[in-house]
């Protein structure tokens, strides 16, 4: 016998229609795959996701990214925040505007908190896919260059990129004359962080 619908109420109840509920995520989390109707990506679900943390400007800054974080359950500091800005493609750092929002959340599939918390092993993935890691350590030198402190430049952050690449973490493999300077890495360090 086929299941009844209900009638949908006007008045309070219809609040809860809109999508605003938290999402529940059946067996398909771990693979990403959409199971049942509920979970469909939802723009406007989305939206009013992001209104949860924005201020009147339509911008998550600072206490808006600090309650996001502590929704979806990591420290503003854990990696997956800087692989998240990456894939949203924000511009500043610790800030994310209405459209990053938006564009980052429907290329992710995601338009709740559950659902986020879902693609934490996809987007800690993209830091062992040499491509996607290349490009996320790109972002953070933008990133840190709207830092208020000195960093080395751009050609200096890709050779320390390439060192860590090349170089054994016991530097049994170090070449003194090579292409790599400690001595340079060192000075760059302690000289830009004063």
């Amino acid at each position: 016998m086929p299941v009844k619908k209900k009638r949908k109420s006007s008045g309070a109840a219809a609040a809860d229609d809109t999508g605003l509920k938290k999402c529940k995520l059946g067996r398909s989390q771990a693979s990403g795959k959409v199971i049942s109707g509920e979970e469909h990506f939802s723009s406007k679900k989305c939206l009013a996701w992001f209104y949860e943390y924005a201020g009147p400007d339509e911008v998550v800054g600072p206490e808006g990214m600090e309650k996001f974080c502590e929704d979806i359950g990591v420290e503003p500091e854990n990696i997956i925040m800087l692989v998240l800005a990456w894939k949203l493609e924000a511009e500043s750092m610790g800030f994310f505007t209405k459209e990053e929002w938006l564009k980052g959340m429907t290329s992710l599939q995601c338009d709740c908190t559950e659902k986020l918390q879902s693609k934490f092993d996809f987007l800690r993935s993209q830091l062992n896919d040499i491509s996607s890691f290349k490009n996320i350590y790109r972002y953070a030198f933008d990133f840190a260059r709207q830092s208020k402190y000195r960093v080395m430049n751009k050609d200096q952050w890709y050779n320390v990129l390439e060192f860590s690449r090349t170089v054994h973490a016991d530097l049994s493999n170090y070449d003194e004359d090579g292409a790599f300077h400690l001595s340079d890495i060192r000075n760059t360090f302690f000289h830009n962080s004063v």
